[in-house]
């Protein structure tokens, strides 16, 4: 969210970060969004009888403060298929895998569980399916011989503030669309040298 919040301090930039919406009242980034003249809402999930009241009150927040795309940062609930339906294309995730590999928890381990040489991070649309949805932007890293969980994890963690911000630019700046499970880009660069590991 940070990240998000600092792309959108260029003038050039093309989103503004408008609301901060959390489902934990005490969440740090609640206290740094204040801090950075955000306004900010939290809503309690224990206090509403059911799912869908819960996501009734986000969606009405949401339209309230006229927000036009949604990015979840560190947001650990399931959403109903209604809630993902409303924003559909216009709700991104930061997943810390190259999906559709590692969805869910534990990915670090489960990465040095099975021996992949690279490991990384994904910005994707939401869909009702868990960690599913077409792909913005990847970024990958090397694994490490000598790797831990959170000597992994720190180095996808650095990537995933590199390509956040740059799939909301994309999203926002009108450079991408979603044809069936697949996001076209816009792009005048040319595409980066292929990533070997190990290099030999």
């Amino acid at each position: 969210m940070r990240s998000l919040v600092e792309a959108a301090r260029d003038p050039a930039y093309p989103a503004e970060i408008a609301l901060v919406l959390s489902n934990i009242a005490t969440a740090a980034g609640l206290d740094y969004a204040r801090a950075q003249g955000i306004a900010t809402t939290a809503l309690d999930h224990k206090l509403f009888r059911d799912r869908e009241g819960f996501e009734r009150a986000m969606q009405e927040t949401l339209l309230g403060h006229q927000i036009d795309l949604v990015c979840l940062a560190g947001f650990m609930r399931l959403l109903t298929p209604w809630f993902v339906e409303q924003w559909r294309d216009r709700m991104l995730n930061i997943h810390p895998a190259l999906l559709p590999s590692y969805r869910g928890l534990h990915t670090h381990e489960r990465a040095l569980a099975d021996g992949v040489k690279i490991h990384g991070a994904t910005v994707h649309f939401v869909a009702p399916e868990m960690d599913a949805g077409p792909i913005v932007v990847q970024a990958a890293v090397p694994v490490l011989q000598d790797d831990t969980p959170d000597a992994l994890a720190a180095r996808v963690l650095a990537q995933e503030h590199r390509i956040y911000p740059l799939a909301l630019k994309l999203v926002a700046g009108g450079a991408t669309r979603v044809e069936g499970a697949r996001v076209l880009t816009k792009s005048a660069a040319p595409p980066p040298e292929p990533l070997l590991w190990p290099a030999g």
